[in-house]
């Protein structure tokens, strides 16, 4: 059942995407069409499911077209069987003719309902393919996007592991190239990077709490026990916070070449970090990479 769910939790988050990319897609004299069209496959993905999950509790599941055309052939009675032939008493020898239905066999109705649920399946399965071939490669374009505007800033980039420190463990990557030290922040391992550059962004918030409290919608303490002590990705304020405690310009690169600078505390003449964002290219959502100089 586990299984069933997280098939039925992706199949719902693949169909919620394609129909966003439908609908933003649509134009004036479309729009109505494709309202319906996205409608439709989300009826259709939750009959489905439902169905499924009936199925695996062994529970009737059978859609309700099927269900009153069962209830149409309770109400008109069984289908009538065929005339058995009447022989001559020379070829039969005086038996009793066999009634059709022994000759012949009964009706399997469940063997037609599954073949008929089977070929429908099968053309959503078609439609569904045909639609995700129209729909754009987000990721590859945003990728393809990104690398041309490495190449003309001359910057060559350093993959990150993608697994929720990707922002600190970038940011001491960057560092690294500029050769300024990480420190000691208290509670780090100085063996592993991310946890001194988290350890860092959670120092310099909590010494400077009106420049950030204002920002959050958690107990400040709850917030810096996340920056120090899990895996909560980091955004603007961390990065303001890094750039202030290690007093560097960091440059974040994003798609379509847009470039958000975040300003240190003091004079930072010559040092400067550059991070790739991501939206579109990693499992996990959003994403930083370290930007090095190429060459």
């Amino acid at each position: 059942m586990e299984e069933l769910q997280a098939r039925h939790r992706k199949e719902l988050k693949d169909l919620q995407s394609r129909v966003t990319q439908k609908k933003k897609q649509a134009s004036k004299k479309t729009r109505k069409g494709v309202n319906e069209e996205c409608e439709r496959l989300e009826a259709e993905l939750k009959s489905k499911q439902e169905s499924e999950v009936a199925e695996f509790n062994g529970e009737a599941s059978e859609p309700p077209t099927e269900a009153l055309e069962e209830l149409a052939l309770e109400q008109d009675g069984p289908e009538p069987e065929p005339e058995a032939e009447v022989k001559p008493a020379a070829q039969t020898n005086g038996a009793t003719p066999a009634p059709a239905q022994a000759q012949g066999g009964k009706r399997n109705r469940q063997k037609e309902r599954l073949a008929r649920r089977a070929a429908e399946q099968e053309e959503l399965a078609k439609q569904a393919a045909e639609e995700a071939n129209d729909l754009p490669d987000m990721k590859q374009q945003e990728r393809e996007r990104m690398l041309a505007y490495m190449k003309e800033r001359g910057l060559q980039e350093k993959e990150i592991r993608a697994d929720g420190h990707c922002l600190y463990s970038a940011v001491a990557d960057q560092l690294g190239q500029l050769e300024i030290p990480l420190g000691a922040a208290p509670g780090a391992e100085p063996q592993i990077p991310y946890k001194t550059t988290r350890a860092a962004a959670a120092g310099w918030i909590e010494s400077h709490p009106d420049d950030f409290a204002p920002f959050l919608e958690e107990p400040l303490p709850d917030y810096l026990h996340k920056i120090r002590d899990t895996g909560e990705w980091g955004g603007q304020l961390e990065l303001l916070a890094l750039a202030k405690s290690y007093g560097v310009e960091i440059n974040v690169l994003q798609d379509f070449g847009r470039v958000v600078r975040i300003e240190p505390e003091s004079d930072a003449a010559g040092k400067t970090i550059w991070l790739g964002y991501y939206k579109h290219g990693f499992g996990l959502g959003e994403h930083y990479n370290s930007l090095r100089k190429a060459g």
